[in-house]
This record gives structure tokens, C-alpha cells and sequence, in this order.
């Protein structure tokens, strides 16, 4: 699960420095049974649990009380005006890929749902049959040949990869959310998406809880498999050799 938090926040500032720090440890830290995408295990196995108990203590609560208590119709109109506000990104994104129908899907979808569907809380561009597709720089960077590097958990921001993590700074500043005006309604915002995200996988986290499999394990496959099946051809640009977008 990915946090979106304000650029000025440690967290970010900490996780970029992890990033570097993964980065330069990478090569003495793989194994002979290292996963060739994971040779950080070590540091990730103990940062997600790290991340688990912050999430049992704050995190799943709150989503649980916003679930309970907000009807669905209200939970789906936040989530589709997140969903837009990406859509505007994944527009500018696709046209760095140099991918013009997707681009120009984006565009509509974006464009359909801000005047039409009440600022993006109806998601009329779906009714229509224009596909939501999520773009960011990371992928962007991937399409152009750039590896992910090694699988990275951030402190509470979660599943990520070196790649993505030294250009969060860049998707934050194509994050529409940030323009939002005072500071307190900006926040306001950034926890209102934080809580409606978590709130949309709790069942998927009851599901994962009780079956009997190494949740670890699980979460990073299912993590980089989806970050593949979003990249331009399906290639995220794991590592030189492709082997990331062959095994997934």
C-alpha cells in the first residue's frame, strides 16, 4: 500500500535515503537463495513489520470506522474523485511514453468526469467505455529503459522499488491534490485518500490473513506483478535482463 504524503514530510526525506542506501548495499546483500528482485530481504521482512504494527495500531482501525460508518454510494464518489485527479497525471505520463491513444483516453476520462460527472465523483468516462489506466514516472522511466532496481518497503508508505522511490518527489508534484488550498484542506485531502485506500483493501487483508501463506512473499509478487501489468507492454524495467516482466 502506497501512502501519498506532502514533499516537506521526514518520511519522504527518509525514504529517498533509504533508496540511495539500498542502492549502494544492493550488491553485498543478495544470497544464493535470494529472490533475484529482493536482495534486501532482510531490511524489507523487518520494515514490513514495522509497517504491520503501525497499520494494526492507526491505520486499519480508522479505515475500519470509515467503512462501517460511510455508506458505499460515498466511499465509491471518493474514490472515483481520487481516481480522476490520477487520471490527469496518467495523461501527462502517457504522453512522455509517447503513447497517444492512451494519453488521449486519459484526457477524455479526465476531462468527462470533472464537468460532467460533478469534479470526478461520478465516473462517467467508465459508463462511456474509456478504460481508467494508471501511469506514473516510475513507469515512464521504465518504458524508456530504466531498471526498478531491487524491491524497497518504505516506512509506512510500503511496497516500492529504488527506481520508484527516487522519483516520488516528481509524482507528488503531478499530484493534483497538492494544489489544494489552504495547507489544511491539502492535508485534509491526503489523509481522506490515505484512509478511503486502506479502507479498500481491508478485505483483501482479512483474505490474506487467513489463508495460510507467507504474507511477505505474497504481497511482494502480487505488488510487482501489478506494477508490470500497468507498465507500457508490460515491462516495468526491472533489470537489464527483462527477468522481473518474465516472471510475472
Amino acid at each position: 500500500m502506497t501512502l501519498t504524503q506532502h514533499s516537506a514530510s521526514p518520511l519522504r526525506t527518509g525514504g529517498a535515503a533509504m533508496a540511495l542506501a539500498a542502492a549502494l548495499l544492493s550488491g553485498c546483500a543478495t544470497g544464493p537463495g535470494a529472490h533475484p528482485a529482493d536482495p534486501l530481504e532482510p531490511y524489507n521482512r523487518a520494515m514490513t513489520t514495522f509497517n504491520e504494527r503501525v497499520d494494526d495500531a492507526v491505520l486499519k482501525p480508522v479505515a475500519t470506522v470509515y467503512r462501517d460508518v460511510t455508506p458505499r454510494p460515498l466511499r465509491t464518489g471518493v474514490g472515483n474523485f481520487f481516481g480522476n485527479l490520477g487520471d490527469a497525471w496518467t495523461f501527462v505520463n502517457s504522453l512522455l511514453q509517447l503513447r497517444g491513444r492512451e494519453a488521449y483516453d486519459s484526457l477524455v476520462r479526465f476531462n468527462v468526469n470533472t464537468v460532467f460527472g460533478l469534479g470526478g465523483v461520478l465516473d462517467i468516462a467508465s459508463e462511456m467505455g474509456l478504460p481508467r489506466r494508471k501511469q506514473d514516472f516510475g513507469l515512464t522511466l521504465g518504458r524508456w529503459g530504466v531498471p526498478t532496481g531491487p524491491y524497497l518497503v518504505l516506512p509506512l508508505l510500503g511496497p516500492s522499488t529504488v527506481r520508484d522511490t527516487a522519483v516520488l518527489p516528481v509524482d507528488r508534484w503531478g499530484d493534483l491534490a497538492r494544489q489544494a488550498d489552504p495547507v489544511s484542506a491539502r492535508n485534509a485531502l491526503y489523509g481522506l485518500r490515505i484512509v478511503d485506500k486502506r479502507a479498500q483493501l481491508l478485505g483483501a487483508g482479512s483474505v490474506l490473513d487467513s489463508a495460510a501463506l507467507d504474507s511477505y512473499t505474497f504481497t511482494r509478487d502480487v505488488y510487482l506483478g501489478v506494477r508490470n501489468r500497468n507498465a507500457p507492454d508490460g515491462r516495468a524495467g526491472a533489470g537489464d535482463d527483462g527477468r522481473l516482466s518474465d516472471d510475472y
